[in-house]
């Protein structure tokens, strides 16, 4: 089939500077050095055309709005159930051009294993770091993913799976068929399977993989000094495998120092020992490796586009195949679910050697065979699958650390607990990238699990409070000084307002555009580890503040629409158009799943500017989003040294949203400062303005410097775009399925408030 193959390099979309968390409190990142003294640039002329582009690229998972709206309508209507009747028929119809492993066993030939590994590899990028990877997106069919090692030959499994694709048209995407091929064999072969989350929106190119590696994106954001020893970010211990290398570290056959890069690689995962340990012997459960010589597979598809992969043993395919380099399976009966993995690794002792693919692998030391692994067919074929079953050195490792030990040694004993904690092993596997469950769809999905972090329903638009009178509340809160925390005072007139919108933001701008975690539906900020984080100081103080509030109305009104309507009204206060509001957030229990979204940098000037730039791109936003949103941020409120270290304020109205920031940044001249107790930041020469190096590092950066100049010229347009991205990321985590959001439907509780006359200070 004709496969798209572009790979695109990813531009960058997000500007490196530090946004709202830094209004009246503590800046989020720094800047790059230099550039303080640099002549001011003009502004643009009266009624000049933008310099920059508005549109943004589509995020992760989505192409434009009109198509994820269509798939939304046509995944619904999908019958699931029919595309896994076609895929079981596809699993035994082997194919010339690539044929199907165990042709010569009375079972058949089964393409089974094959869809299983395309399913893994396909999700098993994920990682927690940044919320990349995952099969979202159908990205394994770009580079860099499509050329890594260890997706070898399955742009034959993809190749496979066209009739079906182009059968079901944009109702099925890629990345929901790659997941339900595995999830269907593992079921077909006898495997548990707790469901299937419908909804993944396939992306238009492979740019979001990008930061996976290898390439300079990625090498920016998370270098690799030396390949095989990577540390997170990154997903893997080697840049181009899915998690470590199953020879061991650097191709050495050392089962106890491979224990650790499993435990590290798996953790990058979020997974603990029950479910490595579960995932390794139910992927090994099924299939074999391919290692036929050790002349190798040929050249990937980005070196080779036309005929990637054509294997240099003999006829390439078959018994030819070389995939991996290892060869062999791991069971006698590699078609049939059951727990003889383990019941081989643990009842047997094995010895390394050089198979025929020409690396280190384990086989049965010859005296000590215990006979369990004898095949149910029972003929010569089976017989010469027990003789040559195989374990890689990633595989005998689990002996050789005592917890992983002992799960083995249970699942041998139990293949109801294995089964039972593979098949949730693997669905977590599968569909950790989706986020929510409320992003899911199908009638193959099952009940939320734990590490979706679910919440309570929304309640019904008749239950909730009625915002336009909490709003009001708020706004007499504003400039009331409370014995909790003190306010700002701006020309002798007491406000919380950059507070309210320090805090607003704070709990919104944990969201990942990449897996959908984090947010400011649940308020889970006002728990661990998001309180304890320095970026959040004085937070918990200025809930306090609003505690009146939410008791009066008690459960009717949830901390997260009190928190984020707090910061619509300040904002409005502060002279911002009218802001929409959409209620009917719940609220989190507990802080879970926070653990994974602590600030990526560090606050210093030693942060790499693309780590920056890349933290404000996984939040989902384009450059121009950015760069309004820092501006409106650092238009309010000042720096406090016990907050963020920092001091002083962005602009002379430190309590009016306008565009002074950009004309500051663009006209005066900035000297280093740094006063006691206090970190490097820059000063305004001869003016009582400050400005970090993060604000400064958008005169360096040709793209934010045209936005600013813009911005600096149109006080129009920044106010417009402001008020865009801020109502966007107030309501990027309200999901109604993977398409759609609860605030966009009709019915939702959407209000815009009575006009608020703005603060005169």
């Amino acid at each position: 089939p004709q496969r798209l193959q572009r790979n695109m390099r990813m531009a960058w979309r997000v500007a490196a500077v530090a946004v709202i968390g830094a209004v009246g409190a503590s800046a989020l990142c720094p800047a790059l050095n230099g550039g303080p003294d640099r002549p001011a640039t003009p502004h643009l002329p009266p009624n000049h055309p933008p310099l920059t582009r508005s549109d943004a690229p589509p995020l992760p998972g989505r192409a434009s709005a009109a198509s994820t709206r269509q798939y939304g309508a046509a995944v619904a209507a999908l019958d699931l159930r029919a595309v896994q009747r076609d895929l079981k028929a596809l699993f035994k119809d082997s194919q010339p051009e690539w044929p199907a492993d165990w042709s010569d066993l009375p079972s058949g030939p089964n393409y089974g294993p094959l869809f299983v590994r395309l399913a893994w590899h396909c999700s098993g990028s994920y990682r927690t770091s940044d919320g990349r990877g995952g099969c979202r997106g159908g990205r394994q069919r770009f580079d860099p993913e499509r050329s890594w090692a260890d997706n070898t030959n399955l742009d034959k499994a993809r190749s496979l799976l066209w009739p079906i694709k182009e059968k079901y048209g944009s109702a099925l995407s890629w990345g929901d068929l790659f997941v339900l091929a595995g999830t269907t064999a593992i079921e077909d072969m006898g495997g548990p399977v707790l469901g299937f989350c419908a909804g993944r929106v396939d992306d238009v190119d492979g740019r979001w993989s990008q930061a996976l590696g290898p390439s300079a994106e990625q090498e920016a954001i998370a270098p690799c000094e030396v390949n095989g020893e990577c540390k997170p970010p990154l997903g893997s211990t080697t840049v181009g495998l899915i998690y470590l290398n199953p020879e061991g570290p650097q191709g050495k056959p050392d089962p106890t120092a491979t224990v650790p890069t499993i435990r590290d690689a798996f953790g990058r995962m979020a997974m603990n020992d029950s479910e490595t340990v579960a995932l390794i012997g139910g992927g090994h459960a099924i299939g074999k490796s391919h290692g036929a010589c050790p002349a190798g597979a040929g050249p990937p598809p980005n070196v080779d586009p036309v005929n990637p992969w054509p294997g240099e043993c003999g006829s390439g395919r078959g018994p030819d195949t070389f995939t991996s380099g290892f060869e062999g399976a791991w069971t006698a009966d590699p078609t049939t679910w059951d727990n003889s993995y383990f019941k081989g690794l643990t009842e047997n002792v094995w010895e390394d050697w050089v198979g025929p693919g020409g690396h280190h692998q384990w086989r049965v030391r010859a005296a000590n065979k215990s006979g369990v692994l004898e095949g149910k067919q029972g003929n010569a074929s089976a017989a010469t699958l027990r003789d040559g079953l195989m374990m890689l050195t990633s595989d005998v490792a689990l002996l050789q650390d005592p917890e992983y030990l002992r799960l083995a040694t249970e699942y041998a004993r139990d293949v109801r607990a294995f089964s039972d904690m593979f098949a949730h092993a693997w669905y977590k596997l599968t569909t950790r990238d989706m986020g929510p469950a409320t992003r899911c769809i199908g009638e193959l999905r099952p009940p939320a699990q734990p590490w979706q972090y679910p919440l309570p329903p929304p309640p019904p638009p008749a239950a909730l409070p009625d915002f336009m009178a909490v709003a009001l509340e708020i706004k007499a809160v504003i400039h009331t000084p409370s014995p909790v925390l003190a306010p700002d005072v701006y020309d002798g007139v007491p406000t919380y307002a950059p507070l309210f919108v320090r805090l607003a933001w704070q709990c919104a701008s944990t969201f990942r555009a990449t897996d959908y975690l984090g947010g400011c539906n649940g308020a889970r900020l006002r728990y661990p580890p998001e309180n304890q984080w320095p970026i959040n100081a004085e937070l918990d103080r200025t809930l306090e503040v609003l505690a009146p509030i939410k008791a009066k109305y008690g459960n009717a009104l949830s901390w997260a629409d009190l928190i984020v309507l707090a910061g619509n009204t300040a904002l409005e206060v502060s002279g911002s158009p009218q802001l929409k509001f959409c209620g009917g957030r719940t609220d989190a229990s507990d802080g879970l799943g926070s653990e994974y979204l602590a600030p990526r940098v560090s606050g210093n000037a030693s942060d790499p500017i693309a780590l920056v730039k890349d933290t404000f791109t996984v939040m989902g936003l384009a450059e121009r989003e950015t760069v309004a949103l820092m501006g409106g941020g650092h238009s309010l409120g000042m720096m406090h040294p016990r907050r963020s270290g920092f001091t002083g304020s962005w602009t002379a109205t430190p309590t009016r949203l306008n565009n002074e920031y950009f004309r500051n940044l663009m006209d005066e001249r900035w000297v280093t400062h740094k006063a006691e107790g206090t970190r490097v930041q820059y000063k305004a020469l001869d003016k009582d303005l400050y400005m970090l190096q993060t604000d400064l590092s958008m005169r360096i950066d040709p793209n934010l410097e045209a936005i600013v100049m813009e911005y600096a010229s149109d006080p129009a347009t920044f106010v417009t775009e402001f008020v865009r991205g801020w109502e966007m990321m107030m309501n990027a985590d309200r999901f109604d399925g993977p398409t759609s959001n609860l605030c966009d439907a009709p019915g939702a509780a959407v209000f815009t408030s009575e006009p608020v006359e703005p603060s005169t200070q």
